[in-house]
């Protein structure tokens, strides 16, 4: 099969990056070809297709590129010629290269499938944070003026106004036409496209997998006495709700990552909170395989994180907040434990109950390996690329 995989970057920038870098290795270990089309971005991995790759975005192209410029569309065409895909196979598009994508492939009888990182489909913002903090649905319906009227796009009136507009010609009804099937990572997000009034038939709830022999090891025995955390230092992440709620008690915590708040966390934290700073995966593993558990505080609609998938392969209990996809990923007191998102009492107790029960640390990782291998992604993937060929 020739399947053509799109990203706005190509390079390990974040989840979406890092989903679509091992698609493009699983599909290809499988035999079949693949194509890339991406942003050309100083950053990006070296690539055959790079020729294709529309340019960097400049300031002025922030009013053309996202509703579908003349050179997006001229170097994708050109592509579908080459190539003549199977399968169009969209990620995170937005902004940078534009769902003109879809439009494109399926007018020439191109299978198009979109796998969901967050919910720019709903929100223009994508996080469905207003000011960056708090929960809003208030564009669900399908009316995108409080995206203007809360200045959502980083506090801009401009940016916001150019946000409402592209959310409103890559609208619901325009998406669902020329998009095949839409791939939810998690329960919660094709729920909340459906609210959205996204069609349920067009939703296939397919769950993130990793390589999971990067986390085999003859033992997953917890032999040190600490806690962890690994993601951004953030609002939307619940860092300083977990520092708070560590401060008053006396287990070790370390802090894995960096942020805009880092320096405001690092005096806010107590010394039994350490921050090691920015890792590379061997040196996350080596800390989250020895960690009691991790901890993920988040305070927004996570979809499906990695860090969860990441840490019960490698035999680590996670303590989640209840929100978004989390819960879907953890089995309470088998797997880790949940707690209120932004109740520090309650991660607090819960930080508590975590250090005290007994995981089965071995189970934990065995299970996890099962669910998450690729092997088992990649025969669902296929299923969803043949049910909408002719």
């Amino acid at each position: 099969m020739k399947i053509l995989l799109s990203n706005k970057f190509y390079y390990r920038r974040g989840g979406d990056c890092i989903y679509m870098l091992n698609l493009e290795q699983l599909l290809k270990a499988h035999g079949h070809e693949v194509a890339v089309f991406a942003m050309d971005y100083p950053e990006n991995l070296p690539s055959p297709w790079q020729k294709y790759f529309p340019s960097n975005m400049s300031r002025l192209m922030a009013f053309t590129r996202p509703f579908g410029s003349q050179e997006v569309k001229r170097k994708f065409n050109r592509l579908l010629d080459d190539f003549r895909p199977d399968v169009v196979h969209l990620n995170n598009i937005h902004t940078q290269l534009s769902p003109v994508m879809a439009e494109l492939a399926h007018k020439r009888g191109i299978r198009v499938v979109w796998t969901l990182h967050d919910y720019k489909l709903l929100c223009p913002r994508y996080d469905c944070l207003r000011e960056g903090k708090t929960v809003c649905e208030l564009c669900f319906s399908g009316d995108k003026t409080p995206c203007m009227s809360y200045r959502c796009m980083k506090g801009s009136a401009l940016a916001s106004w150019i946000g409402c507009r592209e959310a409103r010609m890559w609208n619901r009804q325009r998406l669902e036409a020329c998009t095949d099937v839409f791939i939810c990572p998690s329960r919660f997000m094709a729920d909340k496209m459906v609210q959205g009034g996204f069609e349920q038939s067009k939703m296939k709830v397919l769950c993130n997998f990793i390589d999971v022999d990067k986390c085999r090891q003859s033992s997953y025995e917890k032999r040190e006495d600490y806690y962890c955390f690994v993601g951004r230092i953030s609002h939307e992440k619940g860092v300083k709700t977990l520092i708070e709620a560590a401060g008053s008690l006396p287990y070790p915590l370390k802090i894995i990552g960096g942020g805009p708040l880092e320096e405001e966390m690092k005096r806010l934290a107590r010394p039994n909170v350490e921050f090691v700073g920015f890792k590379q995966w061997n040196e996350i593993k080596k800390i989250v395989g020895k960690a009691r558990f991790t901890v993920i505080p988040s305070e927004w609609y996570e979809n499906n994180p990695l860090s969860v998938i990441e840490a019960q392969c490698l035999g680590t209990p996670v303590l989640g907040a209840r929100i978004g996809g989390i819960p879907e990923l953890i089995e309470e007191c088998e797997s880790g434990m949940t707690f209120e998102s932004r109740n520090e009492a309650d991660l607090r107790q819960k930080i508590e109950a975590m250090w005290q029960h007994a995981f089965d640390y071995n189970r934990i990782a065995e299970k996890a390996q099962a669910r998450f291998h690729a092997g088992k992604y990649y025969e669902e993937l296929m299923s969803v690329y043949r049910m909408h060929m002719a």
